[in-house]
């Protein structure tokens, strides 16, 4: 049985990148990890000091903070094939 995930989503919220990164990122919970997934939309004017301490440079900026390792994706989310293979990426074996 597969762990839940934890995604990170770090956006501006009225940026159009952001906005379609979370479009994109709900579609990808709903249609591929229903029910394995905990997604949690970070804005990061609201919340800088979470970005600060997630080291975040750039919106939108998603992370899977679980399973381990972390694993980060920077800018554009719209190509869903490298997003789902990113976040499919197996779990370090040392952390099980």
């Amino acid at each position: 049985m597969m762990s839940e995930m934890l995604l990170q989503l770090y956006v501006v919220a009225d940026n159009v990148l952001s906005k379609r990164a979370i479009d994109n990122i709900r579609d990808i919970c709903d249609q591929s990890l229903k029910g394995r997934v905990r997604l949690e939309i970070i804005d990061v004017v609201k919340e800088p000091d979470r970005a600060e301490h997630a080291k975040i440079l750039a919106t939108p900026t998603l992370i899977r903070r679980l399973p381990p390792p972390l694993r980060r994706i920077v800018g554009d989310l719209s190509d869903r094939g490298m997003v789902e293979a990113v976040l499919a990426s197996p779990a370090d074996p040392l952390q099980e």
